[in-house]
């Protein structure tokens, strides 16, 4: 993706902003600074490692094929695959599609927003480390997600802390240089049943896991 080139009219995150974080931990780490003043490190290391215990019980619950929407590295489209699952992680940056491909996962170097295999099909797709930020709109992405799952199809994405809020408007990342500025947003768990109600789904659960916390989306 080049940069300003956008998704569903949405301008998308481009490959240089993550680049170096998919490479891998850069000396003094690689930072989300948001356009609201919020600055939180990136999981980088988190991303090149095994499925960490807290998102384990994401990956059990994925029982049928499974889109891992801004895979990254590929640790949880890996994960699945091992688990026995048919799991394809999706990725605008080239870099993460190549770390996640050398790792041994199916990852396809797309945006989301673009035409995918099986569209309506799936079981399950997955949003987490704060993937429900991409395009800067929670409710046209959970939208997108929809049209691709099957109608018993679920969401399993990754929220905010409680109280933290909902917030959209503009993010960069940085790291050993300062990325572009994209939309970005962020939802919280208590924020979160009236954006997934404008999107058609309900919660059926959320859980907290090591400090973080983690939601079932489903068709009402």
């Amino acid at each position: 993706m080049r940069p300003g080139s956008t998704i569903g009219g949405l301008t998308h995150p481009a490959d240089t902003g993550f680049a170096t974080a998919m490479r891998g931990e850069a000396p003094g780490g690689h930072w989300l600074v948001h356009g609201d003043g919020r600055r939180g490190r990136l999981p980088v290391r988190r991303w090149h490692g095994p499925v960490e215990p807290a998102a384990a019980p994401v990956v059990a619950r994925c029982t049928g094929p499974t889109l891992d929407l801004g895979c990254g590295p590929g640790r949880i489209t890996l994960a699945l695959g091992r688990a026995g699952v048919t799991a394809i992680g999706v990725d605008a940056c080239a870099d993460a599609v190549a770390v996640a491909r050398s790792r041994g996962a199916v990852a396809i170097h797309q945006d989301l927003f673009d035409p995918l295999p099986a569209e309506g099909r799936w079981a399950h797709a997955v949003l987490l480390d704060g993937n429900i930020g991409i395009g800067g709109d929670p409710v046209a992405l959970l939208r997108r997600c929809r049209s691709l799952l099957a109608p018993a199809g679920t969401v399993l994405v990754e929220l905010g802390r409680p109280g933290a809020g909902f917030w959209r408007g503009h993010a960069r990342v940085a790291g050993p240089a300062l990325g572009p500025v994209f939309p970005w947003a962020r939802l919280d768990t208590s924020s979160a049943a009236p954006v997934a109600a404008r999107a058609g789904f309900e919660i059926r659960e959320v859980v907290e896991r090591g400090g973080r916390w983690f939601a079932e989306l489903g068709q009402p």
